[in-house]
């Protein structure tokens, strides 16, 4: 059994960037990737980069299999890069196989030719991410039609009907982009609200927008069965049925936790099989961390990135940053046009009986929004009339993922909402809205 100073299982965001990291400090680092395929972690070959590349290539008319073939270029150029920024460091090994627990600091690697190697890590940082999750219904895991958020992607057609699991984020994301491409939608949801989490002025405007581009809507179903391409539900005490040639189940994603042999360890789990941590990201066992999705929290990959500057500063720093530095995260969703948000919005704020003033602005006042030929949307802004602190703001329109991060920093750094309301902008930007949205 061979001792190694640094193991990092998965090559995710904050893993490969921790491993990086070390590697310049001069630090010993096995990373351990179950696959050659995800060099670089989810965000890079099956997540953010190829869902947002087809999402841009739909708005541009573009073919989908033409789109499918240039994201698949774009992904295969960022694995390898993502491999050699690792593999060329002189002491790191990146090893491709299965790793599982032993003991607290012991692993087994099985490698993809078969191999078994054993391995002690001084540190060990858990990076293995999620997969998503498949519903218990009778039928869906032997029906050849279905698909996950990967294999949508992988398609060598277009289906011309497509039926969606799920109205979350991610399910809103393709069949947004599957609209746009040509295919005929319906999205089921057992949930009788759409976007429960949103302001009902939002959500609402964001289900028009969708149907408007040829989706429908079956919300508060109960699916019982599927059986090859037609899915069985329930709704309003009636039987309905719905078939078509493909059918994406978005209904979530879970913590890859199932054959790390975790059992073998003190390490706990939460409830729904995350690794618990502590504001640090230490498990309850000494040295050894867990990065990104596997933790459970907010699946994003700049969280993930995140998580490493909590662990660097644990080993490099002061000790002083925690996951409790984040109090407000932003989320883009990248429907078109795109919902970003931060902060608080009217649900929320009523629910916590706080004060605010309330500032709208519709998105087809904003000149920009008409040279984008794109006039649909609305932005809210929720201000303390004490204070003039913003204190949370949501972007229903064009280019609202990059208008948000502008609202972040205003919000970390404590900047009043009049600062933004006065500020001099370029024109036409849709960040020239500021000053209306905040007067």
């Amino acid at each position: 059994m061979k001792t190694v100073e640094n193991i990092i299982i998965g090559f995710g965001k904050g893993g490969k960037t921790l491993a990086k990291f070390l590697a310049q400090k001069g630090e010993e680092v096995l990373v351990i990737e179950k696959s050659n395929k995800m060099y670089g972690g989810t965000c890079i070959n099956i997540a953010c980069l190829p869902s947002k590349r087809l999402i841009i290539e739909a708005g541009n008319g573009m073919d989908f299999v033409k789109a499918v073939n240039g994201k698949n270029d774009m992904t295969s150029m960022l694995r390898t890069k993502n491999y050699h920024m690792l593999a060329d460091e002189k002491t790191v090994t990146v090893l491709d196989g299965k790793a599982k627990f032993i003991n607290n600091h012991q692993i087994t690697v099985t490698t993809t030719d078969g191999e078994t190697l054993e391995y002690q890590g001084k540190r060990i940082f858990i990076n293995t991410g999620s997969t998503p999750v498949m519903l218990p219904i009778k039928g869906l895991s032997d029906s050849k039609a279905v698909l996950d958020s990967t294999s949508a992607m992988e398609q060598k057609e277009l289906p011309k009907e497509l039926v969606i699991i799920g109205a979350g984020y991610i399910g809103l994301e393709f069949a947004s982009m599957f609209a746009e491409y040509g295919s005929k939608v319906t999205v089921l949801d057992l949930h009788d609200e759409f976007l429960p989490r949103e302001d009902d002025d939002i959500a609402s405007e964001i289900k028009k927008d969708l149907e408007k581009s040829g989706v429908r809507f079956e919300l508060g179903v109960k699916i019982s069965e599927v059986n090859n391409d037609t899915v069985f539900y329930q709704k309003d005490d009636q039987n309905y049925q719905v078939s078509a040639p493909r059918i994406l189940v978005a209904t979530g994603r879970k913590p890859n936790t199932e054959e790390l042999g975790l059992e073998n360890t003190d390490i706990n789990l939460t409830d729904r099989g995350a690794i618990k941590v502590n504001e640090y990201l230490e498990t309850s066992v000494d040295d050894v961390w867990a990065i990104g999705d596997v933790k459970g929290g907010p699946q994003f990959t700049y969280i993930s990135l995140d998580d490493f500057r909590i662990i660097k500063d644990q080993l490099y720093g002061d000790g002083q940053r925690t996951l409790n530095d984040r109090i407000n995260i932003p989320y883009s969703v990248f429907i078109s046009p795109s919902l970003s948000r931060i902060g608080l919005n009217e649900k929320e704020a009523q629910a916590q009986n706080i004060d605010y003033q309330l500032n709208k602005l519709p998105v087809a006042s904003i000149p920009k929004a008409q040279v984008l030929k794109d006039p649909r949307g609305l932005f809210k802004a929720l201000i303390d009339p004490k204070t003039d602190q913003i204190l949370g703001v949501t972007l229903y329109g064009a280019e609202s993922y990059e208008l948000i991060n502008m609202i972040s920093l205003a919000m970390h750094q404590h900047i009043p909402a009049s600062v933004l309301r006065d500020q001099i902008y370029t024109h036409p930007t849709m960040s020239e809205s500021f000053n209306d949205l905040f007067k």
